[in-house]
């Protein structure tokens, strides 16, 4: 079947071209691939469908490298089919799933299940990681040549950190020899000690225990170092301290296999931020490592522009409005994220000057699959029909209602925001449709 996908605007970077300036092209798709780019608007191409795309914006598909889609075990919060759905709403063709499910994916059975289950669901592509240590105990290492064998694109313990230096030290050993990168959840529970925000002003009024920011940094300096001993790649997950993006900076400059990502929450909120609700402090704010400081999210925006920041993920985690709706010590960390994401960063870094679009869609796409090998992010012949319409001239409200994930635990509900996805194909076929 060929599809034709007409009157649409791209960038030519994202066509493996120079230049950033808008130009009009027409994408012919056949047998899940781009067919042919023609970059004027030209007649009499045969198609079985034609797809109007009204002027938008066409991007490659996106890439999120971090989310949580429950399954298997927490399948009332989220599955891999409703997580899928609201990747295509927000226009990721490609997530890295992780694997704190129950059971954990520290086995091959449950990596091999997470890996088929996203193909029968077919709506994006779900890579599966591995878990670090045996039930994500931090304590006894997997097999991770079994994990990889089954389909795990990386290994880490996400949702809780390796407490035992040892135990990190030969993980990253043996995922060096296997060229497995480490996603490092950097968490020392000896410093963040069962605190719910972050340890600041907002705590001390409400009374909040808080979480020291050096709980993350000292990890991340522990796995800056081992990185540079034992040659393994070392991506910190969520990254957001200022301390914390210090170290990642400096084992750049030393040459260390060293990335990071960071998340929108962390760019645009702060502790601060957290609003009140009849419980307290509202809980859809909560999530870990939490909302830092003012300075920490500076700090954050700062490592985005200068290219410190190798990648943006959304940590897309979701919870139950029971388990949201509750006092923010009981509540469980997390929040959703994948249908705002490219929303958000489009209105308050693109819009207003301060990042490029081809700089987002590169890091949204391309950067974030480079940090696993995958040859993402380009418009171009050859190449997978991953593609997303975005309108960036209209703006919308996000709602409860707007969501396709099971879960609506958003601090955002309520912004208005530009970047609508409006068509999300995956291998050439239509996953969301909002023309």
């Amino acid at each position: 079947m060929r599809i034709l996908l007409k009157n649409v605007k791209t960038l030519p970077h994202l066509l493996g071209e120079v230049g950033d300036q808008f130009i009009a092209i027409e994408v012919l798709i056949e047998d899940r691939q781009v067919l042919k780019v023609y970059k004027s608007i030209t007649e009499n191409i045969v198609a079985d469908k034609v797809i109007d795309g009204r002027g938008f914006f066409l991007s490659p598909g996106l890439c999120d490298p971090q989310v949580h889609f429950r399954e298997p075990g927490f399948e009332y919060k989220e599955d891999i089919e409703s997580g899928s759905k609201a990747a295509a709403k927000g226009g990721f063709t490609t997530v890295i799933s992780m694997p704190n499910t129950k059971p954990a994916a520290d086995n091959k059975e449950v990596v091999a299940f997470m890996w088929q289950k996203s193909l029968e669901v077919g709506l994006c592509r779900v890579y599966p990681t591995g878990s670090l240590t045996k039930e994500l105990k931090g304590i006894e290492l997997t097999n991770f040549s079994e994990l990889k064998a089954a389909g795990a694109i990386a290994i880490t313990d996400d949702g809780k950190g390796v407490q035992k230096e040892e135990v990190f030290y030969q993980a990253m050993k043996e995922a060096q020899k296997l060229d497995l990168p480490i996603l490092d959840h950097s968490e020392d529970e000896s410093l963040s000690m069962g605190g719910s925000i972050h340890k600041g002003k907002k705590a001390e009024e409400f009374n909040v225990k808080g979480i020291d920011p050096a709980s993350e940094s000292v990890h991340v300096e522990r796995g800056c170092r081992l990185s540079g001993e034992t040659g393994c790649h070392y991506h910190v997950l969520h990254i957001s301290t200022k301390e914390s993006i210090e170290y990642v900076r400096e084992a750049k400059k030393k040459g260390y296999c060293v990335t990071a990502e960071v998340s929108p929450h962390h760019l645009l909120l702060c502790d601060e931020d957290i609003p009140e609700n009849e419980h307290g402090l509202n809980a859809n704010w909560k999530m870990n490592p939490p909302l830092r400081s003012a300075q920490d999210r500076a700090a954050c925006v700062e490592a985005l522009l200068d290219g410190t920041i190798d990648a943006i993920a959304t940590d897309h985690a979701p919870h139950s409005p029971v388990e949201k709706n509750q006092n923010i010590e009981k509540a469980p960390f997390g929040i959703i994220g994948l249908e705002t994401a490219f929303a958000l960063i489009y209105t308050h870094f693109v819009k207003n000057g301060e990042l490029s679009l081809s700089r987002c869609i590169d890091l949204m796409s391309f950067q974030a699959g480079r940090l696993f090998k995958l040859n993402l992010g380009r418009i171009q012949e050859g190449a997978l029909a991953d593609l997303c319409l975005f309108d960036l001239d209209n703006g919308f409200e996000v709602n409860e209602d707007f969501f396709a994930s099971k879960s609506k635990n958003s601090p955002f509900i309520g912004q208005k925001l530009f970047g609508k996805t409006m068509l999300t194909l995956f291998e050439g076929k239509v996953v969301y449709h909002n023309l």
